[in-house]
């Protein structure tokens, strides 16, 4: 596993797992790679310190601390953007799987339009959009940052 230090055109840093070099260069070849804070193709790698796995010997060592670095500190619209997610998150009813069927029910009438969340399929989530069904697809990271 690569864990990949990358980089968009909007200057936000953030970390990018791969099985190997050449899979990491296939996803950026096909368009695959996008920032998670703002949606930006134009990916970058950045350098990286490769990290060696010594079983625990550096297990008394305490970890340094992250440097800040001004790219990666929100500006105050992303802050905003950030707050009225969660603020949208935490509103909204969350019905678990059932979130395809109860999205469609909510909008053909046959329940009460409300804000809700769960979890897809990709193919659900596609049948979805294909039936004009209003969603909003999170990856999955940025839906733990949220929360």
């Amino acid at each position: 596993m690569k864990v990949l230090n990358l980089r968009c055109g909007a200057q936000h840093v953030f970390e990018g797992w791969f099985g190997s070099e050449l899979d990491f260069q296939d996803q950026l070849s096909r368009g695959l790679l996008t920032c998670p804070l703002c949606g930006d193709t134009e990916v970058e790698k950045m350098l990286s310190a490769p990290r060696l796995n010594l079983a625990g010997a550096a297990a008394n060592v305490p970890a340094a601390p992250t440097p800040v670095n001004s790219t990666t500190q929100p500006t105050a619209t992303e802050a905003r953007l950030w707050q009225a997610m969660r603020t949208a998150i935490a509103r909204a009813e969350n019905v678990g799987d059932r979130f395809a069927d109860e999205a469609r029910r909510i909008h053909h009438g046959e329940a009460e339009a409300r804000q809700i969340r769960g979890q897809a399929s990709l193919q659900d989530t596609l049948a979805l959009l294909e039936e004009g069904v209003p969603v909003l697809p999170l990856p999955p990271a940025l839906k733990e940052t949220l929360q």
